[in-house]
């Protein structure tokens, strides 16, 4: 199947441009990475979640910084970051997705939507506007080690009161959740305080795969289906199985069981975080550049998923998502 239309929901482009790869032209050594937007929009990406990655504890790197008390180094690298996006935007190589509406344009270039992985960057929720402003859309409060603002799933634990104003602040501007990295105290919390959207932007089933807080459990999967959002399939090859390199036929499971939990199959979406800190080899066999990914959707298609419902998967769900939760013109 030629799928020429896919969003994809995580990808770590701002933090593989400071790491010292040019976007605008190919990977010269396939074994090292492969994503580019000449590559993304060959094989036919409209829309992309771009994140601000930003890491603990490497103060000397251009998107790190030291720890979550040192307020300045993270939110210098955030804006590093987003300095990326927006001078990509000025060279005329990508538009920032800011309002439902801009995901109707006819740009010729790909679109972006600003995603953070890990708040820190924000100084305090009263800062959270001046990020919305300059094209925010959704954030994962902390990464896997924890922030200022919420356990992560190697460092479990709840929102702190920080992390509980940030909610209340990322809810009054509209910007979505994104749980991935989120500890499950620290997501339980956020689904009681919060009515705002949610997603996983770049996660797999925990029922799947080993009893670890990096993975979904059912009743988070449950609760994304209810209030609408999506779920993305992470295809680092680890998340898909544990003692060799996955394949398609590893992957497509988890969007069986997490469109059979959320009870519908309108949840689910890519959210592959290719070359997020991994390389080529990482990525299942057959999945090892976006070219291929149309694997996905030809396997779909063979355990009985409608054209619609393939369609949805590669961009209908996002896409619909999206519309409804980012703010109107």
């Amino acid at each position: 199947m030629n799928i020429r239309r896919w969003i994809d929901g995580h990808l770590d482009l701002a933090y593989l441009a400071l790491a010292g790869r040019d976007l605008t032209r190919p990977v010269e050594d396939a074994k090292t990475g492969c994503l580019c937007l000449p590559a993304l929009r060959d094989a036919g990406f409209d829309v992309v979640l771009g994140t601000l990655y930003t890491e603990k504890g490497a103060p000397d790197k251009p998107y790190g910084y030291a720890s979550s008390e040192d307020l300045d180094g993270a939110e210098r690298a955030g804006l590093a970051e987003l300095e990326v996006y927006e001078s990509l935007e000025e060279a005329g190589e990508i538009r920032i997705v800011r309002t439902a509406d801009d995901l109707d344009q006819d740009t010729g270039v790909l679109k972006l939507v600003v995603l953070m992985e890990s708040a820190d960057p924000i100084r305090s929720p009263d800062h959270a506007r001046m990020w919305f402003e300059r094209g925010l859309r959704m954030v994962g409060m902390t990464w896997g080690s924890g922030s200022r603002y919420a356990g992560g799933n190697s460092h479990p634990g709840p929102l702190t009161p920080a992390g509980r104003d940030l909610v209340a602040a990322l809810d009054d501007l509209g910007i979505v959740h994104d749980i991935s990295h989120l500890a499950d105290r620290s997501a339980e919390d956020l689904f009681t305080i919060s009515t705002g959207p949610v997603v996983a932007s770049h996660s797999n089933c925990r029922a799947l795969l080993a009893d670890n807080e990096r993975h979904i459990p059912d009743t988070f999967l449950r609760e994304i289906g209810q209030r609408g959002g999506i779920v993305g399939l992470n295809l680092y090859t680890l998340f898909l199985a544990a003692d060799r390199r996955a394949t398609v036929d590893d992957a497509i499971p988890h969007l069986l069981h997490a469109a059979e939990v959320m009870g519908h199959r309108g949840g689910v979406g890519l959210g592959s975080d290719t070359d997020g800190g991994f390389a080529p080899p990482d990525l299942p066999e057959g999945l090892d550049h976006p070219a291929k990914f149309g694997a996905l959707a030809d396997a779909l298609t063979r355990v009985g998923w409608s054209a619609a419902e393939v369609a949805g998967f590669t961009h209908g769900n996002w896409l619909r998502f999206l519309q409804e939760a980012l703010p109107k013109r």
